[in-house]
């Protein structure tokens, strides 16, 4: 419940140009990671997107769907994110929200 509340007054910011950058590191590397979501949720999130940046979500959503795209469980390209230290159920729920 806290959650939810803290998420309804939390302002989401994009940075310029950032889904442009998105798409072509999405589109080189082949997989969208946990930061790359977040962006996305962010963009959707913000009332300012262009056609050409609903666009670009739309390509990206598309590819996932058509597992063009691998969703991995990384935090960036650069850093993995570690879970073999958590509790076997919070690692299940976190392959099935990030899969």
């Amino acid at each position: 419940m806290l959650l939810t509340v803290l998420l309804m007054f939390t302002q989401v910011c994009l940075l310029p140009n950032a889904l442009p950058e998105l798409f072509a590191q999405v589109s080189y590397s082949g997989k969208i990671t946990l930061a790359d979501r977040y962006g996305l949720m962010a963009a959707l999130l913000g009332e300012s997107l262009t056609p050409e940046d609903r666009e670009l979500i739309d390509r990206l959503l598309h590819a996932v769907y058509r597992r063009r795209l691998k969703v991995v469980n990384e935090i960036s390209s650069v850093f993995p994110l570690k879970t073999s230290h958590l509790d076997p159920r919070i690692e299940a729920l976190i392959s099935q929200c990030c899969a």
